[in-house]
């Protein structure tokens, strides 16, 4: 197994890693909507902290060496449901392969924040 960890995505807040590469598949822990340059959430409104979370996944999976049209399966986490219409207009922009998805709705998510996004993906 191999330890995937950059410093262009936020670091973990706990015990865990960004992510693990085994057997030519990565597994992500979930994004939240961490600015990496400032360590803390910036974004707003469930449009902007999408396309955080989105940003966040570029680097760590670049750090994987896969790439988001490679992604299988992702879990989505949102706060309000009311928010899914506009959570999927940012989503789609990057998720254009359309990976296998669920998405659901939680009660508190870390430091409050609107979105979470896990996800799992071929690396090549």
């Amino acid at each position: 197994m191999k330890v995937v960890a950059t410093d262009k995505a936020p670091k973990a807040l706990g015990p865990y890693s960004q992510g693990y590469v085994h057997n030519g598949i990565f597994y992500s822990a979930g994004q939240i909507p961490i600015d990496p340059a400032v360590d803390a959430v910036v974004a707003e409104t469930i449009e902007e902290q999408a396309e955080q979370v989105c940003k966040n996944f570029a680097a760590v999976l670049e750090a994987a060496g896969s790439s988001f049209d490679k992604v299988l399966k992702t879990t989505c986490f949102l706060a309000d449901m009311s928010d899914f219409a506009a959570f999927n207009e940012v989503y789609a922009k990057y998720f254009t392969s359309k990976p296998a998805r669920s998405c659901v709705a939680v009660k508190t998510l870390p430091k409050n924040v609107k979105c979470e996004v896990e996800l799992i993906a071929v690396v090549e």
